[in-house]
């Protein structure tokens, strides 16, 4: 079955109400103590979980194409898409008919530089957000010109006094916030909730930061998606190295040096220091023998930014790069030229020239 670590009405104890700047050795402790019961119960209610690395997707990939007597697969992948396809077009490279991957991340990169990269790639897209916010006398957040100054104050304000959210939830603090304006950073779409938020939360109503918030962990009212613990579980499934506490920990300083104000977290994550060892260490991605492969990254990517994508085109063995000029992740149907060049290649497997862009 699909990984299933916590309850739904567990999200906010886990995600929520996670004090990211701890004051002292108790409350840095209780950090430690929610990642590792988290771990324990994702063990104790998915078994079989470490063997749900990308290696063996990429396996169960290629059982479905033998069990539809297909000789050879089309594929599409966004995001996380990119190293499952990376994978699997390394594992099974004559199965490969096409693959697209977009928005896709640096294969090579181990964990810290990865987080290191994703979090600079947010910290890029706020200072565009605040930047326009700033120029734009119309922004909700504009601050007579200066947002940045104003988000600053706020985020210091939300780590010292959280402020009250909706009825039955938790308050929004420095951890809510910029959970949520991550989630803001995905797409320029968002920004202008964000704006509102922002002001909001300014004025001491956090509920729209927390609606944000909602968005990044997919809530909805039916619950939440299981797609973060999801996530969870492949990466330390795949990761062969498991960081201690103390690793973790001098890991998250050197993040924060790269992303100052979408990482002003003061500890690690822990995320997998309290998984078991994994069993099957995802393979080195190189896509030898695939053919083509189209990657698209766009200009302003938080999630994974532009240089990862680049990073992913170089390491494959006939990566051909598309760079859209936009602030979102991924780039499919952005607009009508990257939508031809998938098309075109998907149907009629025409492989655009490496370095095409479309602005």
């Amino acid at each position: 079955g699909a990984v299933d670590c916590i309850d739904d009405d567990e999200y906010d104890v886990f995600f929520a109400d996670q004090d990211i700047t701890p004051d002292d050795a108790d409350e840095r402790q209780l950090l430690i103590d929610r990642a590792e019961e988290f771990a324990e119960r994702c063990l104790e209610r998915t078994p079989g979980i470490e063997h749900i690395g990308t290696n063996n997707s990429a396996r169960d990939m290629d059982a479905i194409r033998q069990a539809l007597w297909a000789e050879q697969l089309s594929y599409y992948g966004f995001s996380y898409g990119s190293e499952l396809g990376g994978v699997w077009a390394t594992l099974f490279p004559s199965t490969v008919r096409a693959a697209v991957f977009d928005g896709a991340a640096d294969p090579d990169a181990d964990p810290i530089d990865q987080a290191r990269q994703q979090m600079a790639g947010f910290e890029a897209a706020l200072t565009t957000f605040l930047d326009a916010c700033s120029a734009d006398s119309n922004c909700a957040f504009h601050n007579d010109g200066d947002a940045g100054a104003a988000f600053d104050a706020l985020m210091a304000s939300l780590d010292e006094n959280p402020v009250p959210s909706t009825s039955g939830r938790p308050d929004v603090d420095l951890g809510v916030a910029i959970t949520g304006v991550s989630q803001a950073m995905y797409s320029d779409r968002y920004w202008p909730a964000l704006e509102r938020a922002l002001e909001d939360a300014a004025a001491g109503d956090g509920a729209g930061l927390l609606l944000l918030q909602d968005a990044y962990f997919r809530r909805t009212d039916d619950g939440y998606s299981n797609l973060i613990e999801a996530f969870q579980a492949i990466g330390c499934a795949d990761e062969a190295d498991r960081r201690s506490v103390e690793q973790s920990d001098a890991d998250a300083a050197s993040i924060a040096d790269a992303a100052p104000r979408m990482f002003p977290y003061t500890t690690g994550s822990y995320s997998c220091t309290f998984f078991p060892e994994a069993v099957d260490p995802r393979v080195a991605i190189t896509g030898a023998g695939a053919g083509p492969i189209v990657v698209i990254g766009t200009t302003g990517d938080s999630a994974t930014p532009l240089e990862s994508t680049q990073a992913m085109a170089d390491t494959l063995e006939d990566g051909r790069l598309v760079v859209v000029e936009a602030n979102q992740h991924t780039g499919y149907r952005r607009n009508d030229c990257v939508s031809d060049i998938v098309h075109d290649y998907l149907v009629q497997l025409s492989a655009p020239d490496d370095g095409t862009t479309c602005s």
